[in-house]
């Protein structure tokens, strides 16, 4: 009996080994989903992550990535990553005002010069603050993944604001772009990227506002005149993660794959880069579409006037972000 109870207990002793050391020995699993395609810079930098996560920790992490809304659509994917049914996302910034008010400085007109600001301002104390202000709520930020500066596109030359008077333009779900056409008497219409080109032929809307890549992407300029080039706004994601699924990484792990994460935001802000200004070329090619380039003073009226926007959300922002923003336009 006892050479019995001793050999039994011996096999589950054996067995309860072996399964923690299965259990030690499978590896991470981050479910990376999206809504783009994959030849996209956004679907590009996924799948760029996925291979240099995978060969920075050999069978200790997995990455599988889920692009064109494959797994939770719009709508559904920040639910997903709050319930860790997802471990990682890169929606656009103008998702994040319900988490994080501050994150819509981004949205604010006229505020950063160029790409370049937006850079700066990324990459210094106060941009770095933003990526973590919703970890209470669940979610952090561990990049910002970049298209490019928006543009105006009219069937209208829009050189100063009062051009846009009365202009019916398609904006994305977010109280900042509002305000934004609003202050110039134009008429903001929240439609889904999807329906713009049809919008726009239609004439629901007169003009959009947004990349070179998308504008192209979207057949834009197949109907519309003009485009101001304006760098007006941005657009641009953040790469964010579930927030307890992250800390409890180990911290090798984590630390590794915020290294991985540095080297793949350079790669896929390079390429949006190249991609916008390809795009533009396209665009200039096809001979539909006018570019309008502002002089300096044009400029500086459009800043002016949409000043009282910043002002509107400066409470909710803070001034101090709104000042440090100003800052990155002067190296």
């Amino acid at each position: 009996m006892k050479k019995s109870f001793l050999k039994a207990f011996t096999l589950v002793a054996a067995l309860g080994v072996m399964s923690s050391h299965a259990i030690a020995q499978s590896p991470v699993v981050i479910k990376f989903a999206h809504v783009v395609a994959e030849d996209t810079p956004k679907g590009q930098g996924a799948l760029l992550f996925k291979k240099m996560a995978e060969e920075r920790f050999p069978g200790r992490v997995s990455v599988e990535v889920y692009p064109n809304s494959s797994l939770y659509g719009d709508g559904k994917e920040m639910e997903a990553l709050l319930l860790n049914n997802v471990q990682m996302l890169a929606p656009s910034l103008a998702k994040f005002d319900k988490y994080a008010k501050p994150i819509q400085l981004f949205d604010l007109p006229f505020l950063f010069d160029d790409i370049k600001a937006v850079e700066r301002f990324e990459e210094s104390p106060e941009g770095k603050s933003l990526l973590t202000s919703m970890s209470d709520k669940g979610l952090t930020g561990i990049a910002y993944w970049n298209n490019d500066m928006k543009h105006l596109s009219s069937n209208k030359a829009l050189r100063v604001p009062k051009d846009a008077r009365g202009q019916k333009f398609r904006v994305q779900n977010s109280d900042v772009l509002d305000a934004q056409f609003k202050q110039i008497n134009a008429v903001p219409r929240k439609m889904s990227f999807a329906e713009v080109y049809q919008g726009l032929q239609t004439g629901v809307v007169n003009g959009s506002e947004n990349t070179y890549s998308n504008i192209f992407s979207q057949k834009v300029h197949e109907v519309q005149k003009y485009i101001t080039e304006s760098n007006h706004g941005l657009i641009a994601y953040m790469v964010v993660v579930n927030t307890k699924f992250w800390n409890d990484l180990p911290e090798d792990i984590r630390t590794g794959l915020d290294e991985v994460m540095v080297e793949v935001t350079k790669e896929v802000n390079r390429h949006s880069l190249e991609l916008n200004q390809s795009d533009k070329q396209k665009i200039l090619d096809a001979k539909t579409t006018e570019i309008i380039t502002l002089t300096p003073e044009e400029h500086a009226e459009w800043r002016e006037a949409m000043k009282p926007v910043w002002k509107k959300f400066e409470n909710e922002i803070g001034a101090d972000l709104i000042e440090a923003a100003l800052k990155a336009n002067n190296p």
